[in-house]
């Protein structure tokens, strides 16, 4: 980590213990300190080859037609059982729990922000432990359908899909509409982990009119220009700091 950085981390250190409203703001990167693959890193997930791309088997349409292609592939790239939450996970919920963070906003399906604590989260694109049959609405959890032979079915005999937000598909209004409440009302954004090119999802970050624009990725972002922190490292390094110098 170069002195530059070191100096940007400790401003958003200052921004942190003097903030009166932060929200955090989170995408792939969040979960990759776990185990998790990212998806537009340069070993993320959508830049593998083969017949279909993942955004083609993450559709709607994919899902209703070839529902059994859809599975092959979810069930080996998007299954987060085996893994845990991670220092930034963790490190969230303690800033929750010393009142320094009032909400987490994530694009994640893994449920990690949950599961390490976090009470305040909203999930932009659903989260894997949630699955419901299509015919009967009957609710299934995250084991039984990575458990299941082939496509997992509901007792009914209906099929049970993910509660995640696939291509195509609209975000649940409720969760976009609190999520830009939080965003709109913070003084402090901080977005770590995320390319920023997913939308809606990504033009959230248009509703806030705080004072300070943290944002946190290896990689360059459409939205740099706008921020008053661009930190372009390891986001679990950065969070390491903010834990010792923060909530520790």
């Amino acid at each position: 980590m170069v002195v530059g950085e070191i100096m940007e981390i400790d401003k958003l250190i200052e921004y942190i213990k003097n903030s009166k409203k932060t929200v955090f703001f989170g995408g792939a990167g969040v979960s990759t300190a776990s185990g998790l693959q990212d998806f537009r890193g340069s070993n993320g997930l959508y830049k593998e080859k083969r017949k279909y791309s993942p955004e083609e088997i993450l559709s709607h349409t994919f899902f209703m037609q070839h529902t059994d292609l859809f599975y092959e592939f979810y069930k080996e790239k998007l299954n987060s059982l085996n893994y845990k939450p991670d220092i930034i996970h963790n490190t969230l919920k303690l800033m929750e729990d010393k009142k320094l963070l009032s909400a987490i906003i994530t694009q994640n399906i893994d449920g990690f922000d949950k599961e390490a604590g976090s009470k305040n989260v909203y999930e932009l694109h659903g989260s894997v432990s949630r699955n419901y049959c299509l015919k009967c609405h009957k609710f299934y959890s995250a084991d039984y359908v990575f458990d299941a032979k082939g496509i997992p079915k509901c007792s009914c005999g209906g099929i049970i899909k993910p509660d995640v937000v696939l291509y195509e598909e609209v975000l649940d209004e409720k969760i976009l509409s609190k999520a830009i409440e939080e965003i709109s009302n913070a003084d402090l954004l901080i977005i770590g982990g995320t390319s920023l090119q997913v939308n809606p999802a990504a033009s959230l970050i248009t509703y806030f009119k705080g004072k300070h624009l943290v944002l946190i990725n290896k990689d360059k972002t459409p939205y740099d220009y706008l921020a008053d922190i661009v930190i372009h490292e390891d986001l679990a390094k950065v969070f390491e700091q903010i834990k010792k110098e923060v909530v520790s």
